[in-house]
């Protein structure tokens, strides 16, 4: 954990991290619960104290750090609505599933944020890693019940972001997704108090 935090101060910086890990992890999780790629190709790992699976597939390796380090840039100067991770029949092309992660930004501790001269929050980390343990948690028994992916997938993810970002290299701008006949289901959200995450997936009902 490379927060910056001390005495349970968390910093701007810090908690945007802690958001930006809980991305990692919760897609990854999506990617290994929904089967578009071979289990053998994940490893587990201990979290929040329970044991998640992260790819070891190289291209997705360096496809999430260089969108999660630019969203946690964006994520610090506020420019971040939400990252929704799209999950997509490569037949048709058509999104199946889509999973938005809306951030919000919050005030930390008013009076210690004033002092210090930025956004800063007291929460303590660990309560903040046992909220992300429960969405963690909810994640997976979500996936338990969602439509069976039942051709050939392949997934993106798109970041939300103020117009007035400069878009990186090989990035480009997307449309909006669209589900036909969609159900959604709303998770727990958990808060660094700087930040609040909050989890939706919304899914094609089969007929």
């Amino acid at each position: 954990m490379s927060q910056q935090q001390t005495s349970n101060t968390i910093t701007l910086r810090g908690s945007a991290q802690i958001i930006c890990e809980y991305l990692k992890y919760a897609i990854n999780s999506v990617l290994f619960q929904r089967g578009l790629y071979p289990p053998e190709t994940f490893k587990a790992e201990q979290q929040y104290g329970i044991t998640l699976l992260l790819s070891e597939d190289p291209e997705i390796k360096k496809f999430l750090m260089n969108l999660l380090s630019q969203s946690e840039e964006w994520i610090v100067t506020k420019k971040v609505r939400k990252l929704s991770l799209v999950i997509i029949n490569v037949a048709n092309k058509e999104v199946l599933e889509c999973w938005d992660f809306n951030v919000q930004y919050e005030d930390g501790d008013p009076t210690l944020s004033q002092e210090k001269n930025e956004t800063v929050g007291t929460k303590e980390l660990k309560k903040i890693q046992q909220e992300i343990r429960d969405v963690m948690l909810q994640v997976a028994a979500t996936i338990s019940y969602l439509p069976f992916l039942d051709c050939r997938c392949t997934f993106d993810v798109y970041v939300h972001a103020k117009p007035d970002c400069e878009i990186p290299d090989k990035w480009a701008e997307a449309e909006s997704v669209s589900i036909a006949n969609a159900q959604n289901v709303q998770l727990k959200s958990f808060s660094t108090s700087v930040h609040k995450m909050e989890t939706v997936v919304t899914y094609k009902l089969v007929d």
